[in-house]
């Protein structure tokens, strides 16, 4: 029996490299698929830095619409007809673009969503900036 030979009993001194060359490069095609997917722009509308204090003013009251069940429009809980709204929105704005009321907007659970999409466009019109819903 020979001392000299190693042959079956030492230890395998090398490492298989061939399953982490295969991972490596699954993982380089997946990059390479993702890369072109994650470079598309995204278009973020980012408040600007104004360069107007605020208002140092009280704000005036603010302007209650009730939109009724059957579609009557109540400003501060007179009635008026929805031709009407629109007009007494932009006189509104007109006093103090700055300083603009708050429009809160209460509407019937029964309301029609169409005249609530009408007032929401006639404020935009009117450049209302302050509008609101009232919760219940």
């Amino acid at each position: 029996m020979s001392m000299g030979s190693n042959s079956g009993t030492g230890a395998m001194s090398d490492i298989n490299v061939t399953p982490l060359v295969d991972v490596l490069l699954v993982l380089l095609i997946i990059f390479m698929v993702t890369a072109p997917i994650a470079s598309y722009p995204i278009e973020v509308n980012l408040p600007q830095q104004s360069t107007q204090p605020p208002p140092l003013s009280e704000p005036p009251p603010p302007i209650r619409l009730r939109i009724g069940a059957s579609g009557e429009v109540f400003w501060n809980d007179s009635p008026y007809p929805l031709s009407a709204i629109g007009n007494m929105m932009r006189t509104e704005v007109e006093r103090d673009p700055t300083n603009q009321p708050q429009l809160e907007i209460d509407t019937n659970d029964d309301a029609d969503y169409g005249v609530l999409a009408k007032v929401l466009a006639l404020a935009k019109n009117a450049d209302m900036k302050k509008i609101g819903f009232v919760q219940k």
